[in-house]
């Protein structure tokens, strides 16, 4: 058994997972934490990351990093994806982990992103469907991940990854291209549609997207439109890992929100404060691959590219 810790920073979210991982089998989980940091804050239109930004990360990372130190990680990894991926002042970012981790981030490209994300994602999936008292989902599975700054699709089975993609269509990019309004306008929800389907087009091109047999969701998007199309009084990771959603019922969640109100989306149970801006470009990417690819339901995960990390901390 191998306690490690991974840590994963967004676009708009920085998470923590540590984890003991025996050489085979399923990860105890010891702490998850996560904190909407927002490190991806207008990188789109500016290329840089904002200084406040960082300092808000750096805040939440020196905790992530007092904590891994205290519960004996014998091994840590920080992987930073889309926003510093982006931003032309990625070294100031890099030199602010070294000085409060003690080493670099991996800022690893979308593809890597991607493999993380569908390792972490697929490993307990049989499990959690006997959970919920259902055969374990088909494969091959289509993973899609979405983020603050960028989507993966990940197409692959239990031999692992066969193709995959990512595409700058997360949920923070999308709000602050296109939903401007309170509630969005119609032409402003057009727009975001029309670059989520324009981006799709791009991965249908490099992703056999029809050889799926089940779509396995993941991120606080998907699980936020899920716990509300359950019907959930509060967030709750055991009832959403494994469950399925319909397409009509993430139709009916995703209208929902994109007609409701910044304050309407607040006052939702199941929603964290940090996600309240920009749930609704989440649910439109979810709703539009869906339509868009013909899949009938979404298999939600819990389990994403912070266990995929933990996993090959220990296992390579």
């Amino acid at each position: 058994m191998t306690r490690v810790a991974a840590i994963d920073c967004g676009t708009n979210s920085i998470r923590l997972l540590v984890a003991d991982v025996p050489a085979e089998g399923a990860h105890v989980e010891v702490l998850r934490r996560m904190e909407v940091v927002r490190l991806g804050e207008g990188v789109d239109a500016t290329g840089r990351l904002a200084p406040q930004a960082v300092e808000r990360t750096r805040l939440v990372l020196a905790e992530y990093a007092a904590a891994a130190r205290q519960l004996g990680a014998e091994r840590v990894r920080m992987v930073a994806t889309s926003a510093s991926r982006d931003a032309a002042n990625r070294a100031d970012f890099e030199d602010m982990v070294q000085a409060t981790l003690g080493q670099l981030p991996d800022v690893v490209p979308g593809l890597e992103e991607a493999r993380l994300s569908f390792r972490g994602a697929t490993g307990s999936l049989a499990a959690a469907a006997a959970a919920h008292g259902g055969p374990p989902p088909a494969a091959p599975y289509l993973v899609v991940d979405i983020g603050g700054g960028s989507t993966e699709f990940v197409l692959g089975d239990v031999d692992g990854v066969r193709a995959a993609r990512s595409v700058d269509i997360g949920c923070v990019r999308l709000t602050e291209r296109h939903l401007h309004s309170d509630p969005p306008t119609s032409e402003e929800i057009q727009r975001a549609e029309s670059d989520v389907r324009a981006a799709l087009a791009v991965v249908v091109a490099d992703v056999p997207v029809g050889e799926a047999r089940t779509l396995v969701g993941l991120a606080g998007s998907v699980t936020t439109v899920a716990a509300l199309a359950l019907g959930l009084p509060g967030y709750d990771p055991a009832a959403l890992h494994g469950a399925r959603v319909s397409v009509s019922a993430v139709r009916s969640v995703t209208a929902g929100l994109l007609t409701a109100t910044r304050a309407r989306r607040a006052a939702l149970p199941v929603m964290h404060p940090g996600r309240v801006d920009v749930i609704g470009a989440g649910a439109l990417v979810l709703r539009v691959v869906m339509d868009a690819l013909a899949l009938d339901e979404v298999v939600v995960s819990e389990h994403d590219i912070l266990d995929g990390i933990a996993l090959t901390l220990a296992r390579g």
